[in-house]
């Protein structure tokens, strides 16, 4: 099994997914929370002001507390790996669709598993939800990603065996 898959289909763009380097990127969101936590509205402008106030904070601690590393900081990298190892994680789709850029005809992804195909209209794609660790392991068997709707309606049913994704 390959833990590599492509977007393909109606976009300009063909992107390769690799989830086995998703554990390092900082948009990933902890799906043991996730679902149970409400979401704001997320928009370009949200999105940019988030990214603000993360770069605030870190100048305003750089500021009260210098650029000496107290002892508080090990002890927050330790509890952060620890996270890492034991923690379930997801990663959101809407960055990757967009990145592809959809034709302006395209209408449906088509998400290709072992067993079949599932379409889904591609405003409702955006909100996708693609685990691909569980208790800090990395999704082998049934992998390399469940998928979950947005809302977390098939929290308990995923759509599993994922090997391609087209948008038509």
């Amino acid at each position: 099994m390959s833990d590599i898959m492509m977007l393909t289909g109606k976009v300009k763009f063909t992107i390769t997914l690799d989830p086995g380097v998703w554990i390092f990127d900082d948009r990933k969101i902890d799906l043991d929370t996730y679902f149970s936590q409400p979401k704001p509205e997320m928009t370009e402008t949200n999105q940019e002001e988030e990214e603000i106030k993360k770069w605030s904070a870190f100048w305003d601690r750089e500021i009260q507390e210098g650029a000496v590393f107290p002892p508080t900081l090990k002890t927050e990298r330790r509890f952060l790996k620890e996270k890492i190892i034991t923690g379930s994680f997801g990663m959101p789709f809407a960055p990757f669709l967009r990145n592809a850029e959809p034709h302006e005809d395209a209408s449906e992804l088509v998400i290709v598993t072992e067993n079949g195909e599932v379409a889904l209209p591609l405003a409702k794609a955006y909100d996708l939800i693609f685990a691909f660790s569980k208790n800090g392991k990395p999704l082998r068997d049934d992998g390399p990603v469940h998928i979950y709707f947005g809302d977390g309606s098939n929290r308990e049913a995923p759509i599993t065996n994922v090997r391609q994704l087209i948008v038509r």
